[in-house]
């Protein structure tokens, strides 16, 4: 239980970036038609914010089912990588982990990622799905107050509170570059990133990125250095 209160209560100054977004989405999901039923059961049922939004846009837009199906799918591609990362870390199977990937967000692994080490024990299923059910817990009742209250709610864009979120994965990465190493992967990804971005979706980008870096950060680990 303690573990579970530590992943929660860790999650607490990201509300700040994932609330007015939640908002936003319930907003921009009754402007497209959909239903305050149908806005919560999306935010309930499928729990990836990005995602969400692109849904609720191409819906307003009248494309057909299997696009909308495709577009979330790249935008949420990148939980492959979350999902392999953890796996090595973190075994678990059955029901368990289908909650956990079920729930699992950027910002939950990202979290747990980082607070893994100093946590007592390691990195532990019950500070995952406490970071995770966290975040679920406060992006479906920001959803419901969006859908109550409309329009008088402004966007979170024009106030500035998407700088939230890069901030928050900026804070997280920062204790983990170590040395040149982590240095310089941190560099190549962020790089690789920028460019891909200007020609794909950003779950495709993160993929991409991920794997980019991953591959740089293995050869970096087991290369040897060669004899003179």
């Amino acid at each position: 239980m303690a573990g579970f209160r530590a992943g929660f209560t860790a999650m607490l100054p990201i509300w700040l970036g994932v609330a007015p977004f939640a908002v936003a989405y319930a907003v921009t999901a009754r402007a497209a038609g959909l239903s305050l039923f149908e806005t919560q059961l999306m935010s309930v049922t499928v729990f990836a914010g990005a995602s969400q939004f692109a849904a609720a846009g191409l819906f307003g837009q009248g494309v057909g089912g299997w696009s909308i199906i495709a577009t979330t799918f790249l935008l949420n591609v990148r939980h492959v990588l979350y999902g392999l990362s953890l796996a090595q870390q973190l075994p678990i199977s059955g029901w368990r982990r289908l909650m956990a990937a079920q729930f699992l967000t950027d910002e939950a692994y990202g979290v747990t990622i980082a607070a893994g080490p100093v946590q007592p024990g390691g990195l532990s299923l019950p500070f995952l799905l406490g970071a995770e059910l966290s975040l679920y817990a406060v992006w479906n009742l920001f959803t419901l107050i969006g859908s109550l209250a409309g329009a008088v709610i402004p966007d979170p864009r024009a106030v500035g509170a998407d700088v939230v979120f890069p901030l928050a994965f900026l804070g997280l990465l920062v204790p983990l570059v170590a040395g040149r190493r982590e240095l310089l992967v941190a560099v190549v990804s962020g790089l690789l990133a920028w460019g891909v971005s200007r020609f794909f979706p950003g779950g495709l980008t993160v993929l991409i990125a991920g794997v980019g870096g991953a591959l740089l950060g293995a050869y970096l680990t087991t290369r040897r250095p060669v004899d003179a």
